[in-house]
This record gives structure tokens, C-alpha cells and sequence, in this order.
């Protein structure tokens, strides 16, 4: 479907739905029914973008100076031609990829709007508290839609910071005496991943049993977003993961292997209990992110595997595609659930089926990596196109408003 003069209305359906919140004003919680989507799209200039910044040349500072996000060379790459080598010449970090296309959509809930985001507001809920993002690099990319989006509320620099302190990365508005963080814990408990820069993705040691150095980071939060998807996925058939019991410096440990999945549940185990025993529930509110889709299988949509995202202008229109994996939110779901009866309540974000959808808005080669990609890799996104992450202004931005709308209406 192209685009026309006239904004178009495309309806979805999809057999897995949203529970609305707060009744008209917020359809994102956990599924539990049908629900039929809106996407409107139109062309450049028609369509407002997932969100609309105050200040555009604001919005894009932090992704210029943060090092996971976007370094762009030129959009869409042919598959044959001649590329330009992005090492002679600085890329225009302002405007991400060089096709737009992927920022004029917008997530329309069914009978319902999203709240409209409003970055002073959110501070001055945020006053004299302490928001936490915890996870891997998925909820870093969610931690910089964020932060873009309230600082370009404060264009006086003298009034806002960004401090880089290993795992724990944050930003601070110090008018309102608020803090947003990103601490860096892929696997929620202690493992051999715990650097942010120096780990191995496919070699995983979990400890069952040890969560206090994590949990040291966000024990003092107010507000505290975890998110574990991606790094439980198999890369291969036949990968699994190891988990350490007991220690070595007291001489009593040992290492059992198991399958990812099961992993996942022995990690769930331990925060869930370490929740329960040691949150406020009088002051802190958790909220947990449910799986981030990947697009790195271009048959699910009909294209060519080998391609995986690469020159994807437009979402995915099936209705009801779906093409993520829901077990492990509803495994969350169903740990968290045992809480409610200590009080505690942990919000399920599900930002899993809006971005299944959104093939488009993965910045596959034109991700920023330690060191540029050649020609020879650019035109081999089999090995070297990112679908994972998410480029910005985009997606996370709606996880975003799904964040702020529980925030100031529930």
C-alpha cells in the first residue's frame, strides 16, 4: 500500500488484544481479548510522527552522543551497487536513516487515543523521584527515546546532565530534582554478561542464587521498568545456558546446563522473590516490558530471508500478523501474578504486538558499530543488519507513551 494525498485508515485485527486501563484513555495493558488496531498513514508532512517533540533539533542529541544508537550512511542500500565508504566523511547523525517513512506512523488503539505525551508533565511527576530502566540493550534503546523526549523540555544545559558510570547510565533534570537511569542487567541476575561492553552473547553463566549486586542499583527507585527477552533466545537449535549454584569462594559450587527457557524461569524466580521481600509497595511501582519482536526473517512477510530488514520502507499490513514470541510475557505474567497477594503489583507493558508489525523501523546497516562497516559488510545484511534495535525518533517512543499513560492516568 502507498501512500496517497489523502491520510488512509488501515485496520488490523489480531487475535491477541490489550485490556483497556482507564476507559478511554489507555489500551495497552496485559492481552486478554480481541481488539482491532488503526494505523493511519499518509504522506511526509500530513501524518504527525509517534511523537511529536517540541524541540526536533533537541530530540536527536542524545542519540548523536549515545554509542549503541544510529550512525547512517545512506538509505536504501541496493544489494549490488556501489556503496560510499562512510569512513570518509561524518554522517548526518540529525536525521537517522535517509528514508523518513518509518517516523510518520502512529499506534491508534481501538475505541481509545493514547494520552497525548507531555514531557513537563511527566517531570513534574517525576519531581524529587527516581525512574529506573533495567535490563539489556532493548530497554537502553527505550531509555533514550525518553530521554529525548523530556529533555528537549529543558533546553538550558545548565539544568540537565548525563552522567556515564559503567552498567549505570543517567540523566538528570535538575530543576525537578528527577533522575531517569538505565542500569545494565541483560539477564536480571548476577551472570558472566554483567559489562555492558565486554561480554560474550552466546556463552551465558547465570547465578541462581545472586541478585543483591543488581538489585543495589534499583533498591532505592521509585518507579523501576525491568525488560528480558533477547537474551534468552536461542541462536541456534541446539543452544542452551549454564547456571552456577553455590560459589567459589566458598568452594561449594556447581554448574548445571539447561535449555534457555527454562533459564529464563530461574531468573524470574529469583527477582520475583527478591521483589517481594524487599519493595515498598507505598512507594515504588514496577513495571515489567514484554518482548521487543526482531524482523531478521524477511519470509515471515514474504521476503527474502537473506535481507532480513534491510531497505524495509513500510509496516507489516496482514492482518493479525504475528510473528513474535508471547511465551515468555506470559510466563512474567504469571510469576508476578504470585506478588498480589504480598500488594505488590507489577504492570505488564505490552509493547510486543504494535511492534511486531513494524519491519520498517530497525535501523539494520546504518546501526552505529565500534567501528564503521565496510562496503563488503553493508551489502551483506545476513550478517551484519541489525533488526533487533530500534531506530529513533521511532518505535520505543510509543513504549514510551504506553509508560507515560500509566504513569499519569492509573
Amino acid at each position: 500500500m502507498k501512500p496517497e494525498a489523502n491520510p488512509k485508515m488501515m485496520v488490523l485485527s489480531s487475535p491477541v488484544g490489550l485490556r483497556s486501563i482507564i476507559n478511554s484513555l489507555v489500551a495497552f495493558s496485559i492481552i486478554v481479548s480481541s481488539v482491532t488496531l488503526l494505523f493511519y498513514q499518509g504522506q511526509e508532512g500530513q501524518v504527525p510522527m509517534v511523537i511529536e517533540h517540541e524541540h526536533p533539533k533537541m530530540q536527536v542529541q542524545m542519540v548523536a552522543e549515545h554509542h549503541e544508537q544510529l550512525r547512517v550512511t545512506e538509505a536504501p542500500v541496493p544489494l549490488t551497487a556501489e556503496l560510499p565508504d562512510a569512513r570518509k566523511e561524518e554522517c548526518n547523525w540529525s536525521t537517522g536513516r535517509k528514508d523518513v517513512m518509518y517516523q510518520h506512523w502512529r499506534w491508534q488503539p481501538y475505541r481509545c487515543d493514547l494520552p497525548r505525551f507531555n514531557a513537563t508533565r511527566l517531570l513534574e511527576k517525576l519531581r524529587n523521584k527516581r525512574l529506573v530502566f533495567v535490563g539489556d540493550s532493548l530497554n537502553r534503546n527505550q531509555w533514550v527515546s525518553l530521554v529525548c523526549m523530556v529533555e528537549a523540555s529543558i533546553p538550558d544545559n545548565r539544568l540537565k546532565m548525563r552522567v556515564f558510570n559503567g552498567s549505570l547510565i543517567s540523566f538528570k533534570a535538575f530543576e525537578y530534582n528527577a533522575t531517569v537511569d538505565f542500569y545494565w542487567s541483560p539477564l536480571l541476575v548476577e551472570s558472566n554478561s554483567d559489562d555492558p561492553i565486554v561480554h560474550r552473547v552466546e556463552y551465558r553463566i547465570i547465578r541462581a542464587d545472586r541478585i543483591e549486586k543488581h538489585a543495589n542499583a534499583w533498591r532505592d527507585a521509585d518507579i523501576i521498568i525491568f525488560n528480558a527477552y533477547v537474551w534468552w533466545r536461542k541462536h541456534k537449535a541446539d543452544m542452551r545456558m549454564k547456571v552456577m549454584y553455590g560459589s567459589f569462594e566458598n568452594g561449594d559450587a556447581r554448574l548445571e546446563e539447561v535449555e534457555m527457557v527454562d533459564g529464563f524461569e530461574i531468573a524470574l524466580k529469583k527477582l520475583t522473590e527478591w521483589l517481594g521481600e524487599n519493595i515498598d509497595k507505598n512507594k515504588t511501582r514496577i513495571f515489567f516490558a514484554g518482548s521487543s519482536p526482531t524482523h531478521s526473517w524477511a519470509s515471515n512477510w514474504g521476503g527474502v530471508d537473506r535481507n532480513k530488514c534491510l531497505n524495509e520502507t513500510e509496516p507489516i499490513y496482514k492482518v493479525g500478523y504475528k510473528a513474535a514470541d508471547y511465551s515468555m510475557m506470559e510466563k512474567a505474567m504469571s510469576y508476578f501474578g504470585t506478588l498480589e497477594q504480598k500488594g505488590i503489583r507489577v504492570d505488564i507493558l505490552n509493547i510486543t504486538e504494535l511492534s511486531d508489525y513494524r519491519k520498517d523501523g530497525h535501523p539494520a546497516v546504518f546501526r552505529k558499530q565500534f567501528a564503521p562497516l565496510t562496503k563488503e559488510q553493508m551489502v551483506n545484511p545476513a550478517s551484519y543488519a541489525d533488526c533487533t534495535h530500534w531506530c529513533l525518533p521511532g518505535v520505543p517512543d510509543v513504549w514510551n507513551e504506553f509508560l507515560y499513560g500509566y504513569l499519569m492516568y492509573k
